[in-house]
């Protein structure tokens, strides 16, 4: 079992959650709910295991990303072909609170292991399914990637400078969007079960995940067919905000769009004379002159390196910043005394820096209770607490059905 002193205080303490998801967009659902201490477990294929493992820059064999995919949970290795491996999802799922998968819609039914039957055997389950386009509609089966996700959702239209290629965001930030959606869906689900007593399934797509974050784009279309634009560092309808060039290369961040800030914004600039002007007092007169009014700012922000900039602003009250790269992040004071900055120590005695938990609770706070499982860590100790015998899994391990050790 899972560290329940650990655990004990934890805000989902005793939640039990099933994640059969692979890669992103499931585990990183799975993992928000760890974090805040509910005991998960990941089935894995026998092997490799989970791709991720695999992914990016690989420490010791094993991609340090996993070891923030996968903090807190635990790894039984399962063969879903086999019928005996379906029938011990089938166990598993009847004394769990939550499953979490993201296969192609049709996996788990082809399995045996469909929401309805496991939800006949369990009327209490909440059933997490995210998929590219959903569980119904005609792209249903069609596969889908967060990349993918993102350009259907409206995102990568906007993401490039004006008459160039749409870039992707340098995360996999449409997989995330739907895991966040995803978490929120079992936490409402869970609210309404303790009325009513019943399970439900929540369907997450990831292109509906990004699309519900596009603020004005359909409105917009819908009351004037506007079809918003790339529009590089600034932000379309808003002035002045925008990423200016300084005098040693650097860019700030400047977000000057306030009515008061603007005004603030234009004295530290040495332009008094457009704090002043009536037609720029509100956000519809700047847009109509956005031009001039960069032209200003970067005027300024030319003659003066990146850190006087931001000392000036600063000193002005006006939101800006400088672009960080993972070495700022790695070097900031905020972040490490948010608790931002994570130590763990590595089963090889070295040190790895992770992301720390968000969000930050006052009382009953996210914690790193362990780290991540090798393949098939705790299969036997999970068989176990489903009332599986020694010699009983020892026979499933002989016939490939399951793997790994003793935990």
């Amino acid at each position: 079992m899972p560290d329940t002193d650990a655990t004990a205080h934890s805000p989902l303490a005793g939640l039990k959650v099933l994640e059969m998801g692979q890669l992103i967009a499931g585990p990183f659902a799975a993992k928000t709910l760890a974090d805040f201490g509910a005991d998960v477990i990941k089935i894995e294929p026998p092997g490799a295991g989970d791709p991720l493992r695999k992914w990016r820059l690989l420490k010791d064999g094993t991609s340090v990303w996993w070891q923030v995919q996968s903090r807190n949970k635990r790894s039984v290795a399962l063969n879903l072909n086999e019928p005996s491996a379906q029938d011990i999802v089938r166990k598993l799922a009847s004394e769990c609170d939550v499953l979490i998968e993201n296969f192609r819609p049709g996996a788990l039914e082809g399995w045996g292991l469909s929401p309805d039957v496991l939800l006949q055997a369990n009327p209490r389950l909440i059933v997490l399914r995210v998929s590219g386009y959903g569980q119904t509609g005609p792209y249903r089966d069609r596969p889908g990637f967060g990349v993918v996700a993102e350009a259907m959702g409206g995102l990568r239209h906007l993401t490039a400078e004006p008459g160039r290629v749409p870039v992707r965001v340098g995360v996999s930030i449409g997989d995330t969007l739907a895991a966040l959606h995803g978490v929120i869906g079992i936490l409402l689900a869970l609210q309404e079960r303790q009325r009513s007593g019943r399970g439900q399934v929540i369907d997450v797509a990831l292109y509906e995940a990004v699309f519900n974050c596009m603020e004005s784009l359909l409105p917009e279309y819908s009351a004037f067919g506007a079809v918003r634009g790339a529009a590089g560092s600034a932000l379309p309808g808003i002035a002045p905000s925008n990423a200016y060039r300084c005098q040693d290369g650097h860019y700030a961040l400047v977000a000057g769009n306030g009515d008061s800030i603007f005004k603030r914004l234009m004295g530290a600039v040495g332009r008094p004379d457009l704090a002043a002007d009536p037609a720029l007092a509100d956000n519809a007169g700047r847009v109509a002159r956005v031009a001039e009014l960069d032209a200003a700012i970067g005027d300024w922000t030319a003659r003066h390196d990146v850190a006087e900039v931001l000392a000036a602003l600063d000193a002005a009250s006006v939101p800006a910043g400088r672009i960080y790269t993972v070495a700022d992040i790695a070097a900031d004071p905020h972040y490490q005394a948010r608790g931002m900055l994570e130590t763990v120590r590595m089963a090889d005695g070295s040190d790895l820096t992770v992301p720390g938990i968000v969000p930050k609770l006052s009382r009953t706070p996210g914690g790193h209770r362990r780290n991540a499982p090798d393949v098939g860590q705790d299969t036997d100790a999970v068989l176990r607490e489903i009332g599986l015998t020694p010699m009983q899994i020892d026979e499933l391990r002989r016939r490939g059905v399951v793997a790994g050790g003793p935990a």
